[in-house]
């Protein structure tokens, strides 16, 4: 599978497409008006980056508890009512008068549903697509964020002006409600993955598997550390440039999809494990620039060519889902997420701590440095030449490549696992 032709022919990937299209759009939307919206009310860079990526933090408890239901649950019952959910806490955060305490606490309770969300979709994905077309249909969802990030920026932009931010969160709340309805009429009914029942202990097994190989905790490192670190630089975009922070956000995202489009669709597999410390370089050294506060139109322009370092994680999760089981990808996927969407909570807190204290021109160029120096000591590890399969958990190589649990498919058919992933970010 190697056009995109092809991959829209695929059975289901048009409606994941389209829920994933409504969810994201969701997401930017409100995530833009909660910043404001937190901003305006307390003037406070921490609380207002907080507002936009601290419920990520929430994803580690949902990581530690629920991804075992991952590739348990059926997954149509489950990326139907998760973004249904969502949209019910999205409302509640938009009631006037609601305190910003209260806030936090509804978009901190959404955290573990959004870790349980991104397994079920990933695994989803790798198991209705052919192993060759896995890369290709992670790339294409990841443009279709960076698609509805541009468009979400801009439309929550106008929104902000024609509605207020409590309008424009149950503009949000009405996309989560569509990407449910979508996801409801254009799914089939599937078995679960693997067999069992999910559980917290299950959970905490299996995350003591995935993180007992040493070459898969290098490869998640590589995926959370530096993403995260630059993500908290992002956070910071209502505090630095509080009128165009729309700007900014539309600007990486026009180089998250630039990068996706480039690497997904053209970059041939040869040179793929090549460019994975070159692009995470990338996606943090032009915040440098930003430390010393250009103009507008300079900053925006190094931000979007930053953003295209994000496709690092295309090439990252290809790898990761050649280290892991059949029977364990959903986990494994769902923990990428959620662990890539905690560190960067933790970055947010932290870039916004540095500009509570110095300024968030200082904090961004701190978190761009730190994100460089990471990216070049997990380099040695990354690139050592690798041979064989990693053994899991102890296991023979040969061991490693069979399933932990005997997954059921709805087609009967099982799936050659031995490839493919990207994102963590469609959480």
């Amino acid at each position: 599978m190697r056009t995109y032709r092809e991959l829209f022919r695929a059975p289901e990937f048009t409606p994941l497409f389209l829920a994933t299209t409504a969810q994201t759009a969701g997401s930017t939307v409100g995530g833009l008006a909660l910043g404001t919206l937190v901003h305006s009310a307390t003037g406070s860079p921490l609380l207002s980056a907080l507002a936009m990526f601290g419920p990520s933090l929430a994803q580690v408890v949902g990581a530690t508890t629920l991804l075992s239901a991952a590739d348990r649950l059926p997954p149509r019952a489950a990326l139907t009512v998760l973004p249904a959910v969502t949209a019910l806490g999205t409302a509640v955060t938009a009631v006037p008068g609601l305190p910003v305490w209260a806030v936090f606490a509804v978009l901190f309770g959404l955290g573990p549903l959004a870790a349980l969300g991104g397994g079920v979709r990933g695994g989803l994905l790798h198991e209705t697509l052919t192993a060759d077309g896995y890369l290709l249909g992670r790339s294409v969802l990841n443009m279709c964020v960076g698609t509805m990030q541009i468009c979400g920026f801009a439309a929550g932009a106008a929104l902000l002006t024609v509605l207020s931010p409590r309008g424009t969160l149950l503009t949000a709340a009405a996309l989560y409600a569509l990407a449910a309805a979508v996801a409801r009429a254009g799914l089939s009914r599937r078995a679960p993955r693997a067999a069992g029942r999910p559980s917290v202990a299950e959970t905490w097994r299996d995350n003591a598997l995935l993180w007992s190989s040493a070459r898969r905790r290098r490869v998640y490192l590589a995926l959370w550390v530096p993403n995260g670190l630059v993500v908290g630089c992002e956070a910071l975009f209502v505090a630095y440039a509080p009128r165009h922070a729309g700007l900014l956000y539309a600007a990486g995202a026009f180089g998250m999809l630039t990068g996706d489009v480039l690497v997904g669709r053209f970059v041939p597999a040869r040179l793929r494990r090549r460019l994975g410390a070159p692009l995470r370089l990338l996606l943090a050294c032009p915040y440098l620039l930003l430390a010393l506060h250009p103009p507008v139109p300079l900053a925006a322009a190094a931000v979007a060519l930053a953003s295209v370092g994000f496709a690092a994680s295309l090439l990252l999760q290809e790898r990761l889902l050649e280290l892991t089981p059949d029977g364990l990808r959903g986990h494994a996927l769902g923990l990428h997420t959620s662990g890539m969407l905690t560190a960067q909570g933790l970055a947010a807190a932290l870039a916004g701590t540095l500009a509570q204290f110095t300024s968030p021109a200082t904090a961004m160029g701190a978190m761009a440095a730190a994100s460089v120096v990471v990216t070049l000591l997990l380099a040695p590890g990354l690139a050592a030449r690798e041979h064989g399969a990693d053994a899991v958990a102890g296991r023979s190589p040969a061991a490693a490549a069979e399933p932990r649990n005997a997954g059921r498919h709805a087609d009967g058919a099982g799936r050659d696992g031995s490839r493919r992933e990207r994102r963590g970010g469609i959480g």
